[in-house]
């Protein structure tokens, strides 16, 4: 996973949880759920990147 990747889903996640908190302190749902949706598609691009950070050590034990 390239650093900038890291630092922007990180990014991503943490602007969500604000948005998710910020919401829920004035009860505005459309705030808390627009939250919610930041950090699910933050936790999705990092899986992603842990998909390939794992075909690229399985590939790499094979070149061995």
């Amino acid at each position: 996973m390239g650093l900038d990747d890291k630092i922007s889903n990180e990014a991503k996640e943490a602007v969500g949880k604000a948005k998710e908190g910020l919401g829920d302190a004035t009860d505005n749902e459309r705030l808390q759920a627009d939250g919610e949706q930041d950090q699910a598609v933050a936790n999705t691009r990092q899986a992603g990147e842990h998909v390939k950070d794992a075909g690229r050590d399985v590939k790499d034990a094979f070149d061995r």
